[in-house]
């Protein structure tokens, strides 16, 4: 049977399976970008082979050590000289502008063990109260606003946590509360004390944005062990559709519109800092894409987008969509028998949405449509598949009315549909 989709369905914040935690990160489709990288002080070294006391000169810019010792009756000396030169690039100063608001995100959740009794029956494990790392992401520290500090990542970082807490650059760790989350742009948000935020983060305009600029990615690739790691790379592109796959069933549900970075990319810098030459944070990393073929592709969600959902989340700790109240699922997924016997469609017809499932006094059951109906138009929008229904759905007014296009029994009919914003447990 082709997968039922409902599009006003939740991918809850509080996951009702958890992944197994004896590994300290889980697995998920979308993962966060960012390599490792160096920037300090270098030492250089000189040797100098028979030269006398008197002869010995300043070879580096800053200290020279010089020890002598006689060898033979000729008195030739060696000298080891130590140098040490600080270096100071375009990349070290931004990363000391804003590397003190990027921190490790740690999802904390309790083992979901289960032991059997002598009688066969199961019993919660006797740790089941102790809380163990799920696993690990970054964040980036925003805002502060009276005594809280807030904290953006990445919705995936936190899915299925009992508690969160973040460590920051120094080291300290902090308990931290979720505010809000949105699975759809993969956004999460987290609050503090405000006494712990040291250095808040600027955004940057994204929208100014342009191909071969400058790229600073800053975050904790494989966990806090590697807190900090800086890579820097080059905008690669712009305006990229990602495909993803939010319930990890194999199918895309969402496309995300996404900054292509070529910055080395790892688990764990998810939520991290995708930073520009003046220090500002043009996106927050979320995505990867890493396969024996391909390399050098990450993707970040652009700032311009992150300020509008994070501000919403801070509001209402969601993000109101409108809704249709339907299951549905892609036309391509039932086969071409299935689709002249029961659905009937015309030849020509080789995209559209097939509803499964009408909800009772619903917009869609409203608006008279039914069950094997094919939806082809949503308002401009030519709608090949489920991903793109829901996407023009979501980016319509919660209280607008959108007109329709879909075949009955093989006959094209409109209608227009009175959206209402969606119950926020099930967007």
């Amino acid at each position: 049977m082709p997968k039922e989709v409902n599009p006003d369905k939740n991918h809850n914040l509080k996951d009702d399976t958890k992944n197994a935690i004896n590994s300290k990160w889980g697995t998920a489709i979308i993962s966060g970008l960012i390599g490792a990288g160096l920037v300090g002080g270098v030492s250089a070294y000189a040797n100098q082979d028979k030269v006398s006391e008197n002869e010995v000169k300043t070879m580096v810019e800053r200290q020279v050590n010089a020890e002598s010792q006689n060898k033979n009756e000729n008195k030739g000396q060696q000298g080891t000289q130590q140098a040490s030169v600080e270096i100071q690039s375009d990349v070290s100063a931004v990363v000391d502008k804003v590397a003190g608001s990027v921190v490790s995100v740690v999802n904390l959740a309790r083992p979901n063990n289960q032991v059997y009794d002598l009688f066969g029956f199961t019993q919660p494990s006797r740790n089941s109260d102790e809380l163990k790392t799920a696993s690990e992401g970054s964040g980036v520290i925003y805002k502060v606003h009276g005594d809280k500090a807030y904290i953006v990542t990445n919705n995936h970082v936190i899915k299925g946590s009992d508690a969160l807490e973040i460590i920051l650059a120094d080291g300290i760790q902090v308990p931290v509360d979720l505010v809000g989350a949105d699975p759809w742009t993969d956004l999460a948000v987290l609050a503090m004390p405000a006494e712990y935020a040291k250095t808040v983060a600027e955004f940057g305009d994204s929208s100014q944005l342009k191909v071969g600029e400058p790229a600073i990615a800053i975050g904790s690739p494989l966990g806090s062990d590697f807190a900090s790691t800086v890579t820097s790379g080059i905008v690669s592109g712009l305006n990229r559709q990602v495909p993803t796959d939010l319930d990890e069933d194999g199918q895309s549900d969402w496309t995300v519109t996404a900054i292509q970075t070529d910055a080395a990319i790892n688990p764990g810098n998810s939520g991290g800092a995708l930073v520009n030459s003046a220090g500002q944070v043009i996106g927050i990393n979320s995505m990867k894409i890493s396969t024996a073929q391909v390399e050098g592709m990450g993707f970040a969600i652009p700032s311009n987008d992150v300020t509008t959902i994070i501000s919403q989340l801070e509001k209402d700790g969601h993000v109101t969509r409108p809704g249709l109240g339907l299951r549905m699922a892609s036309l391509y997924q039932f086969p071409l028998e299935r689709q002249k016997q029961m659905l009937k469609l015309p030849e020509a017809v080789e995209d559209g949405v097939v509803v499964m499932e009408v909800d009772p006094n619903s917009p869609a059951d409203q608006a008279g449509l039914k069950q094997y109906d094919v939806i082809t138009r949503f308002g401009d929008h030519e709608i090949k598949d489920t991903t793109q229904l829901r996407q023009a759905l979501y980016g319509s007014d919660p209280n607008g009315k959108v007109e329709i296009e879909y075949y009955r029994n093989g006959k094209k009919q409109t209608t227009t549909i009175q959206l209402r914003p969606q119950d926020h447990h099930n967007a």
